[in-house]
């Protein structure tokens, strides 16, 4: 068990690690290959996208009497239907991407922290240690070869929670990941069966080999004339403009297009 003793200028508390551990399925998945899309593989989504989840002492978490033992269960119980989470993303000819379903499971990390939920005030400000709540276990973050996700359940001492996670944004985007939690509460409630079960079928993102064009694409045409298109940067001005509440409906019934104004 590692800890560290976080020091902010209003809030100082120690995060008390125990040691990474990889979560398989809990039932046998098949060992494949599944193809990514031309969407999922492209460069701008090779990245980890995290995220950190504050859960206050209630009476539906107090049930929990331990949320990171729930939590790693439901997570072995949701991989077996989200199997692919729990491989390993290959890159093959044309830097085109697969995952490996390995069944090597997702990281968890179990910690406490001597704090509670009340001290991080309305909403978590920099400077913020995330990365004592998200921590990142050496040789986990590559897109490739590396877990899919890593989820970290930090007990705090009024008997909140916090959970943060880190998940491969190829695999997921925001929908997919709270389709995958939705899966995993449900599990853990006692259900045996997703109610919503995950659907992988990507080939249908995929570009046809050979590439054929069969609609006209004018958002890939050359334009002659870039004058009057495109505003220099020397010439822009960046500003704020705040606006109360009371602005709101007169700006909603602005028509921004007959004035040639777009967002």
């Amino acid at each position: 068990m590692t800890s560290t003793k976080i020091t902010q200028p209003t809030l100082t508390f120690e995060v008390r690690r125990r040691a990474p551990e990889l979560i398989p399925p809990s039932g046998p998945t098949p060992h494949e290959f599944k193809k990514l899309s031309d969407i999922d593989d492209q460069e701008g989504l090779r990245f980890q996208i995290p995220l950190i989840l504050f859960y206050p002492n209630s009476p539906a978490t107090a049930r929990l009497q331990d949320p990171a033992r729930v939590i790693k269960e439901a997570v072995g119980k949701a991989l077996v239907w989200y199997y692919p989470l729990a491989g390993r993303l290959r890159e093959k000819e044309g830097r085109k991407l697969v995952v490996e379903c390995t069944g090597d499971g997702i990281m968890f990390i179990e910690a406490d922290a001597d704090v509670s939920l009340d001290h991080f005030g309305e909403a978590p400000h920099p400077p913020f240690p995330l990365d004592e709540l998200l921590f990142d276990v050496p040789g986990s973050s590559s897109v490739l070869d590396s877990p899919l996700i890593l989820i970290q359940v930090t007990r705090l001492k009024c008997g909140g929670f916090i959970l943060a996670l880190r998940l491969n944004h190829t695999m997921a985007d925001a929908q997919g990941l709270v389709q995958f939690m939705n899966a995993m509460a449900e599990l853990a409630r006692g259900a045996n069966v997703p109610s919503i079960l995950p659907v992988w079928e990507r080939h249908h993102f995929a570009a046809r080999d050979p590439p054929r064009v069969t609609c006209e694409h004018r958002e890939y045409e050359e334009i002659d004339d870039l004058k009057g298109t495109i505003i220099p940067l020397d010439d822009m001005v960046h500003k704020s403009f705040f606006f109360g509440t009371e602005y709101v409906p007169i700006i909603n019934e602005i028509n921004f297009y007959a004035i040639g104004v777009f967002f």
